[in-house]
């Protein structure tokens, strides 16, 4: 039979779909708790660098990596892709693990991105491949939701593995996770239908771009996932200097994270009943007004108490505008790919790279601000909220023409 009209299930694809996702994940929430051992045992305090340099590099190389895979997947199938990508992923792990300098480790951990940015761009290809509209923003949803198991169990893993080993035996693990989801993705499939195959061309991704801005639904879809992404990579890079030195609580940066995953999960799950029941347009709309206001509120309070509130005063305010993120994320990326069948690589990529890229360097701004208060990440959150949502509103208004189709549907179901 041939692959891509294998029938799964609609459980199967959430769970394939889930554990790549925790796996991209994995190359950062794991080295969250070792950040102190990479510190001492590659001098960085002494040479003015942040631990956080090495996370700084993956993203790096998952933002510049999505641009290939998406490409190469409108050309080949996803399923080639998918497990070159987890190839790489376990080869650049493996050198990570065993990196004698820092740069050796930087340039692996960089690979290692490269690697990672095959499941993150084409899990939202697969899951247009298999689904459409308001289904595929429940299915990307609810693996959204069960890929939320990494951030709040991951660095747990970590820390328990450092009780055992290194921080180069948390790097390993990544080998061997890399190793079942290659044999989960060959027994998976592909998705794709390769009669749709684009060929490679500057041209085709020329296309591709020029589609997306001529989307309404697309672009301002692209642009509010974006800024309100980059609120989330804030809390990434902000929350454990922020928990350990602003507010003193090192060594409790752990549990706060985890904490703040489990509220994304439950209001990712929420979201998915409340999906069915009103809609796209709807919830991703409310899910960036509460954003907004959080953050409004929020700002008030910090400044307040000249910014350093009550640390749970200063967490409230991040699982507010962190599960709203999580909610909003899906559901916008959905929506942008929801018209964009044919070029589902392509355009993931370019999502990813926007959401990624552009999302990360906006959030670096902020977090070079983040000294001896929490103000700047309020700020932050308010200046990025306010286009977000301005965006998606727009990106969630029907045209003259979605209006009288649905207008036209509706008279004839009264018929």
């Amino acid at each position: 039979m041939n692959e891509v009209n294998v029938r799964r299930s609609e459980r199967h694809v959430i769970a394939f779909l889930a554990f790549v996702g925790i796996l991209m994940a994995f190359g950062i929430d794991a080295a969250l708790p070792a950040f102190d051992e990479l510190r001492a045992e590659f001098d960085l305090d002494a040479r003015g660098i942040s631990a956080a340099i090495t996370g700084t590099v993956y993203f790096a190389g998952m933002a510049l990596g999505q641009l290939v895979c998406g490409v190469l997947a409108d050309r080949f199938g996803r399923k080639p892709i998918l497990v070159g990508g987890l190839a790489l992923y376990a080869v650049a792990a493996a050198a990570s693990a065993a990196a004698p300098t820092l740069v050796l480790l930087l340039v692996s951990r960089f690979v290692w991105g490269l690697g990672a940015s095959a499941p993150s761009v084409l899990r939202f290809a697969i899951a247009r491949d298999l689904y459409a509209g308001d289904r595929m923003a429940r299915v990307v949803s609810i693996f959204m939701a069960v890929f939320l198991i990494g951030p709040i169990l991951v660095p747990f893993v970590g820390e328990a593995i450092l009780t055992v080993g290194s921080w180069r035996t948390v790097f390993a693990c990544g080998v061997a996770l890399s190793i079942v989801a290659i044999g989960w993705a060959v027994r998976f499939g592909e998705t794709m239908d390769l009669e749709h195959r684009r060929p490679i061309r500057l041209a085709s991704f020329a296309e591709a771009f020029s589609a997306v801005a001529r989307t309404p639904q697309t672009w301002w879809a692209l642009v509010g996932s974006t800024l309100f992404n980059a609120q989330f990579f804030v809390w990434l890079g902000s929350a454990e200097p922020a928990i350990s030195g602003i507010f003193d609580r090192d060594g409790q940066f752990t549990l706060f994270f985890g904490l703040s995953g489990v509220g994304m999960a439950i209001a990712l799950l929420a979201n998915n009943g409340l999906i069915a029941h009103f809609g796209i347009g709807p919830m991703l709309r409310i899910a960036s007004v509460v954003h907004v206001a959080a953050s409004v509120v929020g700002l008030g309070v910090v400044l307040a108490a000249d910014g350093i509130p009550s640390i749970w005063a200063w967490f409230a305010w991040a699982i507010v505008v962190n599960a709203m993120t999580m909610v909003a994320a899906p559901m916008a990326s959905a929506l942008a790919m929801e018209p964009m069948g044919e070029r589902a690589g392509t355009v993931s990529a370019i999502l990813g790279l926007s959401q990624l890229g552009v999302g990360a360097l906006l959030a670096a701004v902020v977090d070079s601000q983040v000294d001896t208060t929490v103000t700047p990440m309020l700020v932050g959150a308010l200046v990025f909220g306010v286009p977000g949502l301005a965006a998606l509103w727009r990106a969630t208004r029907k045209s003259p023409a979605q209006r009288g189709s649905g207008d036209r549907m509706k008279s004839a179901q009264r018929s």
